[in-house]
């Protein structure tokens, strides 16, 4: 096992870190590293601990042993408000506030750290999530699940930086826009050089945007590897079985398309 030394080498690492609530184990002695600009799919079961140890980069919740450190510093030693300047998150329920308009939710960020976010920075954040700047006076209730949850994005994105976190960011959406989501937050990634942690139960959609997939039960990590090495057959019985539905699912659909061009 690394020691706390050795798992501070890269950009994000957890040194044997635990968190416990009461009697349950939700994160089990984790030690691994993140490089800067990895974009890496956490994957699992419900209650397989993937977002425990997400909310343990930005400390949301704090190890109850070991440690977890950005840039090589330990979190729990960090200020709050320095520590999550840094770090963008986007929720699985969005999360927007219903009586601000969609520019005032993109700058709460900011304006919790004391900065003020011009418009010309809001008009461009929309700009970066595929919105319409003029969008920007609109209200949250205006606006569908997909656009929301792209305003939500812009939200992470308005303090630059140099982390962002997603927790089942695309879950409440429907699978075309969830696709396209998907893949421009990717895009993103890429053009900002993000380093992304993304927690999915979808192994799908872990294969098509990561290319570091890990894969968690009972709050450990069971499988770390690429999205090749998964669909080659690597990261043992519990990732293999994940890989397995969208592998069989695909199958399906060939079979379908070649009973339907043979009749």
């Amino acid at each position: 096992m690394q020691t706390a030394a050795k798992a501070r080498s890269g950009l994000i690492a957890f040194a044997a870190a635990s968190r416990h609530f009461g009697d349950v184990v939700a994160v089990d002695q984790v030690t691994l590293e993140i490089a800067a600009g990895s974009f890496v799919a956490l994957v699992g079961a419900s209650g397989s601990g993937k977002s425990t140890l997400l909310k343990m980069v930005n400390a949301l919740e704090a190890p109850s042993s070991g440690a977890v450190f950005l840039g090589g510093e330990d979190v729990a030693q960090l200020p709050p408000a320095q520590l999550r300047r840094g770090i963008g998150y986007v929720f699985q329920s969005i999360g927007l506030f219903p009586h601000m308009t969609l520019a005032e939710n993109i700058a709460i960020g900011p304006r919790l750290s004391g900065d003020r976010l011009k418009g010309e920075r809001v008009a461009e954040l929309l700009e970066l999530v595929e919105l319409d700047p003029g969008m920007a006076s609109r209200m949250p209730d205006e606006l569908s699940g997909g656009q929301r949850q792209r305003v939500g994005v812009a939200r992470a994105l308005a303090n630059d930086p140099q982390v962002l976190l997603m927790d089942e960011p695309f879950g409440a959406l429907d699978p075309i826009t969830r696709d396209a989501l998907g893949e421009r937050v990717r895009a993103l990634h890429s053009r900002l050089g993000l380093t992304t942690i993304m927690v999915t139960h979808d192994m799908a959609e872990a294969l098509l945007l990561a290319d570091r997939v890990l894969v968690m039960d009972a709050g450990q990590i069971v499988a770390d590897e690429t999205p090749a090495a998964l669909l080659a057959g690597k990261g043992g019985e519990i990732a293999q079985g994940l890989v397995a539905v969208p592998r069989e699912q695909a199958e399906r659909l060939a079979s379908m398309e070649r009973e339907g061009s043979a009749s």
